[in-house]
């Protein structure tokens, strides 16, 4: 019997990790079921039941993964040199953020929203979309130091503060563009922009 490899099971989870963000971005987290999640993936249920034991296993992948990419943005945003202003922060990550949601199959800002209302109603899940979100607030917490180092905040504030503040920015962001299907990453920035202290 040929060995599976490694890319190959990471296919294979890819592909019914796509396959249930696209039932939950469809459907939301209550109506999407194990039974959707194989029809959609096309394999069998012994094989979707071989990387995710249930429902709830899946539901926390999907969380990390719909949260995971402004984790990415922000990775980006690190490494820039000189480093952006907070106007400019907000502008990259809402260009990224549009940008992934209409570059795949499924747009995952839909699925980060079901994923946070998920969150308020289910601990494991509440705990994890929590620990993703502090994760991604302390990798902005040290952009906010390069930023005071640079002059672009003041340097007597506690960066983690900052950093929480401006990490709502994002799920403000995605709600208009979903719901009310007004706002662009340029007028968010601008908005930003015309702040005064």
């Amino acid at each position: 019997m040929p060995k599976v490899t490694d890319e190959h099971r990471q296919a294979r989870r890819d592909q019914i990790l796509l396959a249930a963000i696209t039932c939950v971005a469809e459907e939301g987290f209550h109506k999407t079921t194990m039974a959707h999640v194989i029809t959609a993936s096309g394999l069998s249920a012994g094989a979707v039941y071989g990387y995710f034991r249930s429902k709830e296993e899946l539901i926390l992948a999907i969380a990390d993964h719909a949260l995971g990419y402004l984790n990415q943005a922000i990775g980006q945003i690190q490494a820039m040199d000189p480093v952006p202003s907070p106007v400019e922060v907000t502008r990259l990550l809402t260009t990224l953020l549009v940008e992934r949601a209409e570059a795949g199959p499924v747009d995952l800002t839909r699925v980060a929203v079901a994923a946070w209302a998920e969150a308020v109603r289910d601990e494991p899940v509440r705990a994890a979309v929590a620990s993703r979100i502090r994760q991604i607030r302390g990798a902005y917490a040290e952009v906010v130091v390069a930023q005071q180092a640079a002059g672009l905040i003041d340097p007597e504030a506690d960066p983690q503060l900052v950093a929480k503040s401006l990490f709502g920015v994002m799920p403000g962001f995605v709600l208009q563009r979903l719901v009310t299907q007004d706002v662009t990453a340029e007028d968010y920035a601008a908005g930003y922009a015309a702040l005064r202290h």
